[in-house]
């Protein structure tokens, strides 16, 4: 019967393989969605398709820092192990800021200001609205969304 020890970096490789899971899913799924909005010439499909990507990538990078930490606070609460970890998060905090001014336009402490300044984020502009989508389809009666 595994002990603490194997549950926890058990659980840490759980989390680890949930965010590679999320990144190939998304990738799947993401360019499939892609040609299929290529195929059907749907204006701003590389914007989604872009944003579909990063917020995925965001997701992930979440998803190991958190696993390094649960592995290092409970499992290896050494010098050594701390210097590691925070390297790993500085590293990874640097991608995630980075992904955030691709996809907002923006550095991420600067939404609040924004958003009181009425400025939407460069995302929200660039994925077109619901009602820029190609026309609604009548099925008994209803309108059904092409996408």
């Amino acid at each position: 019967m595994p002990d603490m020890r194997e549950w926890v970096e058990l659980s840490s490789q759980g989390i680890q393989g949930l965010a590679v899971l999320i990144i190939v899913v998304s990738i799947i799924f993401g360019s499939l969605r892609y040609v299929a909005h290529l195929s059907k010439q749907v204006a701003h499909a590389y914007s989604v398709y872009k944003e579909l990507l990063g917020r995925s990538l965001l997701l992930a990078l979440e998803l190991l820092v958190a696993a390094d930490v649960i592995r290092t606070v409970l499992l290896d609460l050494t010098a050594k192990g701390m210097e590691i970890l925070g390297a790993l998060v500085v590293v990874r905090t640097f991608l995630s800021w980075s992904l955030v001014v691709e996809l907002e336009g923006h550095w991420p402490w600067q939404t609040s200001a924004l958003a009181v300044q009425g400025q939407p984020a460069r995302w929200a502009m660039s994925v077109p609205a619901r009602s820029a989508a190609p026309e609604a389809i009548k099925v008994n009666g209803a309108n059904v969304d092409p996408l």
